[in-house]
C-alpha cells in the first residue's frame, strides 16, 4: 500500500553532518505528519523530530539547534539536516509518517530504519 525509504545514513566524524531522506510512495492520497524516530542500542526509540502538514515543527531538547526537519509535500518526502553531529547522535533513524491512503488500512507507516554512525 504505502512504503516509506530512506536513505542517507552512514558513518561520520563527531562535527560532521549528514542528510537523511525519506519518500513515501504508494496509494497515497495525502500525507500528514511526518516525523524522525532513533532507537541507540539498548535504548527506546525516541521522538527526534516532526512537522505536520503546514510546515510547523518541533524537535527533542537534545537536537535543537543542530538537526533542522524539512519536507517537500510535492515529492511526500522528508528531510532530517544533522549538524555537529556527536557520538551520542549514533542510532538508527526511522521515518514515520501519518498518511491518507486511497486504500483501506493503516495511517501510521514507518520506514526500514537507516544507521547513522558517528566515531569520536
Amino acid at each position: 500500500q504505502v512504503q516509506l525509504v530512506e536513505s542517507g545514513g552512514g558513518l561520520v566524524q563527531a562535527g560532521g553532518s549528514l542528510t537523511l531522506s525519506c519518500a513515501a510512495s504508494g496509494s497515497i492520497f495525502s500525507v500528514n505528519a511526518m516525523a524522525w524516530y532513533r532507537q541507540a542500542p539498548g535504548k527506546q526509540r525516541e521522538l527526534v523530530a516532526a512537522i505536520t502538514s503546514g510546515a510547523s515543527t518541533n524537535y527533542a531538547d537534545s537536537v535543537k539547534g543542530r538537526f533542522t526537519i524539512s519536507r517537500d509535500n510535492a515529492k511526500n518526502t522528508v528531510y532530517l539536516q544533522m549538524n555537529s553531529l556527536k557520538p551520542e547522535d549514533t542510532a538508527v533513524y526511522y521515518c514515520n509518517a501519518d498518511v491518507v491512503s486511497v486504500l483501506p488500512g493503516p495511517s501510521e507507516y514507518w520506514g526500514q530504519g537507516t544507521q547513522v554512525t558517528v566515531s569520536s
